[in-house]
């Protein structure tokens, strides 16, 4: 198990089942077998994602009667976002410095001029 929340996080994030899991539960509240329904894999199976997407604090789960909802702790994607900024902002500059060149290189077509 990572020991940086970060870590945590990604290793959840990287099984495609679990990311099904967490897209299903950003519409709402569901049981275990609701969450299993789509998936052709046992019930303890599931868990198992389960716990894992709980252990890196992504879903909680709750007890209500015989009920046992999962929910999404949409918080716990902070830290990511938080992670990613720091590039997002080095994209958008490069982005914009293409977005210039390619300008200057209409504006140079336009104008009849070959750039060397």
């Amino acid at each position: 198990m990572p020991a940086d929340k970060l870590s945590a996080t990604f290793a959840a994030l990287a099984d495609p089942t679990r990311r099904a899991i967490l897209a299903r539960l950003a519409r709402g509240e569901s049981t275990v077998n609701e969450l299993a329904a789509p998936f052709d894999m046992s019930l303890p199976a599931v868990s198992k994602h389960l716990k894992v997407l709980e252990r890196a604090g992504l879903i909680s789960r709750g007890r209500e009667a015989q009920w046992r909802p999962c929910r999404l702790e949409a918080k716990a994607l902070q830290p990511v976002d938080d992670w990613l900024d720091q590039y997002r902002a080095q994209w958008e500059a490069r982005f914009d410095r293409l977005e210039g060149y390619l300008k200057t290189m209409a504006k140079e077509k336009k104008n009849g001029r070959k750039r060397k």
